[in-house]
């Protein structure tokens, strides 16, 4: 079993040491040797199926029509972190509705209804984390210990049930370790230009399996998703190998990943590629202005 993996800051993360913490303070975690990957925290896969209830995310829809851009000749999604931060009003919508989703216990909502819950807080925390460190290059620039372009992703900034939770805990100890789900790296967004997009539109129960498919299909389809040189020479994300064991742990599983998502033209290209993949990602923020 790995006792570490690396996160998005490109930093490794010791995972066993975090969940020894994590149990001292009441979590409660159980280990899957056979999958070699994040570790389950059990006290956050409860869920009711039975529970038709929906959480509101109109306030995050709100925060996205205002201020994201959706219309850049690059493809890449930008937010306009200046405005936002400049109207008090409407920083004020966002951190409502983190306050919100702090006062939401997900465990009590049907299994699709969690993931969209923990989606979205993560994409709000995200850019609320970015406005408040905003005049900055990258959200790597943003971080609350000594480590130099560490990010935020370690920095607890949310409080659910009780529980203190930073960025990694729900994207890696949570969404991919109870979903176990590919397309969560193409939901989460990272404020970066290298990231796949910020979705225009709040995650639900009744879009969540639509939006995810259409966000792989957008980013892998992307030149900072793929981009085949010719038959021996290309570039894919780094995000790829960073989370290699989400992608079948090898280049050709990340193949088989990608042909599920690849247009035509480009898929022909993967099938034909013989050579080794190059990883890139930029790490610049995706900025409006």
């Amino acid at each position: 079993m790995k006792s570490e993996e690396m996160t998005r800051s490109g930093l490794r993360r010791p995972v066993l040491a975090a969940l020894t913490v994590l149990a001292a303070g009441g979590w409660l975690g159980a280990s899957n040797c056979a999958s070699n990957g994040p570790e389950v925290l059990v006290s956050w896969s409860d869920h009711d199926n039975t529970n038709a209830d929906t959480i509101d995310h109109g306030e995050w829809q709100a925060i996205l029509d205002g201020y994201l851009r959706t219309d850049d000749p690059s493809g890449v999604h930008l937010f306009d972190y200046g405005g936002l931060q400049a109207d008090p009003g409407e920083r004020a919508r966002l951190q409502n509705y983190l306050a919100h989703l702090e006062a939401v216990d997900p465990r009590l909502y049907s299994r699709d209804e969690q993931m969209a819950y923990w989606i979205n807080f993560y994409n709000a925390l995200t850019i609320e984390t970015v406005v408040e460190g905003y005049p900055v290059g990258s959200i790597k620039n943003i971080h609350r210990g000594i480590v130099p372009l560490s990010g935020p992703w370690g920095d607890e900034r949310a409080t659910v049930n009780g529980q203190r939770l930073t960025l990694d805990n729900m994207e890696h100890d949570i969404l991919r370790a109870i979903w176990r789900d590919p397309r969560i790296h193409y939901a989460v967004n990272c404020a970066s230009i290298g990231c796949p997009n910020l979705a225009p539109a709040v995650f639900t129960a009744a879009n969540l399996e639509e939006m995810m498919d259409a966000a792989a299909r957008g980013y892998v389809n992307h030149p900072r998703g793929v981009a085949l040189k010719d038959g021996s020479s290309g570039v894919v994300s780094s995000i790829y190998t960073w989370f290699r064991e989400d992608f079948g742990r090898s280049q050709a599983g990340v193949v088989e990943h990608l042909l599920l998502y690849a247009e035509p033209e480009l898929a022909q290209q993967l099938r034909n590629f013989e050579g080794d993949f190059d990883y890139e990602y930029d790490w610049d923020l995706n900025d409006a202005r």
